[in-house]
């Protein structure tokens, strides 16, 4: 049953292949600032109307995910508009994934998953920004990308976080990340003695 539900889930793929091409490529390329859903989350982040932010980094923004039907679910949003990890200069991009990492260690601090699943991938919203998914060997697809998971049981409002919900999982966060990166400050000076 799971081997069929993901081959037609490929197969579905397969049949938008052709509308995928070069208008789509072009798309990514073109997207702005303006029209750029990503860029409209920093905008709210900026203004305070973002209900899921949880921190700001260097290189970045830590936002909680809409849905938590793999709880923890948390995005890392490059501040910078850019579309691939070698358009950044290569002291920011070291940064990037160095935040990145800190990120990923919270999230599996807080959350203590089987294992994580990174994604980097642009199709849809070309600027960069990670989604952070932690695994548990319980869900009903645990071999699999998230993305096997019915959209209809990832996307239900019943894995929508209350308001309450909401705090308590950016608190857990946050109290990590700022652990990680305490720790990881402790351990530099510690190799400069």
């Amino acid at each position: 049953m799971v081997i069929y539900e993901v081959s037609k889930k490929i197969s579905d793929i397969n049949a938008l292949k052709p509308h995928l091409g070069i208008a789509h490529r072009k798309h990514f390329r073109e997207a702005n600032m303006e029209n750029c859903s990503i860029c409209n989350h920093i905008r709210m982040i900026k203004e305070g109307t973002n209900d899921r932010f949880i921190t700001e980094l260097e290189t970045g923004y830590v936002v909680m995910g809409r849905y938590q039907y793999f709880e923890g679910y948390t995005m890392f949003i490059c501040k910078e508009h850019k579309h691939e990890l070698h358009e950044l200069d290569s002291e920011y991009k070291q940064k990037f994934l160095l935040e990145m990492s800190y990120v990923s260690e919270a999230v599996y601090r807080a959350f203590k998953p089987d294992k994580l699943n990174y994604e980097l991938l642009g199709n849809g919203d070309s600027h960069m920004h990670w989604h952070i998914f932690p695994r548990r060997l319980t869900e009903p697809f645990p071999r699999y990308p998230v993305w096997a998971t019915p959209r209809e049981t990832m996307y239900s409002e019943s894995v929508k976080p209350s308001k309450g919900a909401l705090e308590e999982l950016k608190k857990k966060i946050l109290l990590e990340l700022n652990k990680v990166i305490a720790n990881d400050k402790d351990s530099n000076q510690d190799s400069l003695r």
